[in-house]
């Protein structure tokens, strides 16, 4: 069989079968269905033109044929030895380069302007950013540093808070022309709010904080993340609850304004890092985190007074 028609999927799926001794076995190890396994298995035996599994229907455990015990011995050796080299190069990889993994509205608002000025003070040091809207480990990615927004409700004890943050109603300069007093924050009542799907920055939680009784948090449009929520905002098409990290470089070139200021909701506890294990010891992961927790240290361009957190 030519390599370019080796049905790699389906032999991992073998391989794993032959491993744990049972389908169902290998369909919780895969974290895929039952019937997901039980059709690459079905697939390779037509394939191959042979059965590998002894479907004799008065035994209990999984028995393999000759050929199938061949090829699971086979498969799950070649696949042991194709992971143990990638793992090689991943730890062989230049010891200058640091892999970020974090949320691609993280990555766009906050972490790319910041990674130039990084890159002007440490030119020696070459920055990777891979954005992933799950909660996966950075490992999973071959990152060595991720950054996760959220409550932290989710984080293994190796997660580190790396800082906090504060919402607060923003909108484009013409729009808040057109609704008037911004700093009165019943301007609400006129506007269209602009929903993010992140429940932290929903405005149930504006409604929830400060409890004007005349706030409907429900109509208007939503959008998928913060960076979109964020742009259709300074595009003017309403009054987005901004997250203050978010929205500085917005803010201090003035495509967004404030409404409603002072009032704002702080989130004590809203970005979180992890470094990885094998990672931390370089000394160009120690120079980045470093500088990390010093600029996430730094104040945000924004008012932080009369300021209440968040209950969530």
């Amino acid at each position: 069989m030519q390599r370019r028609f080796l049905p790699l999927n389906a032999l991992r799926a073998f391989a794993v079968v032959h491993e744990t001794g049972g389908i169902r076995s290998a369909a919780r190890a895969l974290d895929v269905t039952h019937s997901s396994v039980s059709r690459h298995l079905r697939f390779l035996e037509d394939t191959l033109g042979v059965a590998l599994i002894d479907r004799d229907q008065n035994q209990r455990q999984l028995r393999f044929t000759r050929e199938g015990e061949r090829l699971g011995q086979a498969s799950g050796e070649a696949l042991s030895l194709l992971s143990n080299t990638i793992v090689s190069i991943r730890e062989t990889r230049h010891r200058n380069s640091v892999v970020i993994s974090t949320a691609p509205s993280f990555a766009s608002c906050w972490l790319m302007e910041r990674i130039r000025r990084f890159n002007e003070r440490h030119p020696w040091i070459e920055i990777s950013v891979l954005v992933d809207q799950q909660l996966t480990r950075p490992s999973d990615l071959g990152a060595d540093i991720g950054i996760r927004i959220g409550d932290g409700a989710w984080a293994e004890s190796e997660y580190r808070l790396l800082m906090d943050e504060t919402l607060f109603p923003v909108c484009s300069p013409r729009y808040a022309e057109r609704l008037g007093d911004t700093s009165d924050p019943a301007v609400l009542r006129k506007a269209k709010l602009l929903h993010d799907r992140d429940s932290q920055t929903s405005w149930e939680v504006w409604r929830e904080a400060f409890e004007p009784d005349w706030f409907d948090p429900t109509p208007g449009p939503r959008f998928a993340s913060s960076d979109m929520v964020l742009d259709a905002a300074s595009k003017g098409l309403g009054v987005a609850l901004a997250r203050g990290r978010m929205a500085e470089g917005e803010l201090r070139e003035g495509r967004l304004v404030r409404l409603g200021a002072p009032r704002e909701i702080r989130i004590p506890g809203a970005y979180w890092m992890l470094v990885q294990p094998d990672s931390a010891d370089r000394k160009a992961i120690r120079t980045f985190v470093k500088w990390l927790r010093a600029e996430c240290a730094k104040p945000g361009a924004w008012s932080e007074s009369q300021t209440v957190s968040s209950r969530h």
